[in-house]
C-alpha cells in the first residue's frame, strides 16, 4: 500500500494556529491491512522538510513529521502480522500539488538544484516512484522502519520566500 497523502496550506499558520484535523485523514493504512490479514508493505512519502522543519508550511511539515513516527513506531507491532513499513522522503520535486505550469515546475527545478549535492541530474516524480518501487518489492524484504532520502544528497533547504517567488 502507498501512502502519498499530504496537505500543502498556503497560510501562514504557525503551531498556535494550528487545526489537528486537517491531517488526522492521512494515516489508516495499517488498519486497511491488518483486519483482512494481508501480509505486505506500507511505503509512505514524508519529507526532507520533515527533518529540517521550516518558518512556513506548518500543517504539512508537522503531517510530513508524523510520517516519520508512523513509520518507525509500529514496526514492532505489524511486524508479527508480516507487514513491513518505511517512509520515502523526496526534496523539492515538482508535482501538482504545488506546480500549475510547466513553468512553475521549472522553477521548482532552479530553486532546489544548487541545493543537493549530487549534479548533473534533477529530482522528478519517477526517482520517487523508483524508490516506492524498491520499498515494496521482495528485493527490500528484510527492511521495515526505513525513511529512504531521495534528494540527491540535500545540502540545506532553501528561504521559504523563495520557494513562493513563482
Amino acid at each position: 500500500m502507498f501512502n502519498n497523502a499530504g496537505t500543502l496550506s498556503t497560510s501562514d499558520q504557525t503551531v498556535l494556529d494550528l487545526d489537528v484535523s486537517q491531517f488526522d485523514w492521512l494515516f489508516a493504512a495499517a488498519r486497511a491491512m491488518v483486519e483482512p490479514r494481508v501480509k505486505g508493505s506500507i511505503v509512505c512519502t514524508a519529507s526532507g522538510a520533515a527533518r529540517n522543519g521550516a518558518n512556513k508550511r506548518t500543517v504539512y511539515i508537522m503531517s510530513k513529521h508524523a510520517v516519520l513516527g508512523l513509520v518507525r513506531w509500529p514496526i514492532h507491532q505489524l511486524g508479527g502480522y508480516g507487514t513491513r513499513v518505511n517512509s520515502v522522503s523526496p526534496s523539492g520535486v515538482p508535482t501538482r500539488l504545488i506546480c500549475k505550469s510547466q513553468e512553475e515546475i521549472m522553477g521548482v527545478r532552479k530553486r532546489y538544484e544548487p541545493l543537493t549535492s549530487l549534479k548533473g541530474t534533477v529530482l522528478s516524480v519517477r526517482h520517487v516512484a523508483d524508490a516506492v518501487l524498491f520499498l515494496v518489492s521482495d528485493e527490500s524484504a528484510f527492511i521495515t522502519g526505513h525513511e529512504l532520502a531521495v534528494d540527491g544528497g540535500f545540502i540545506s533547504l532553501p528561504d521559504p520566500v523563495s520557494l513562493e517567488a513563482n
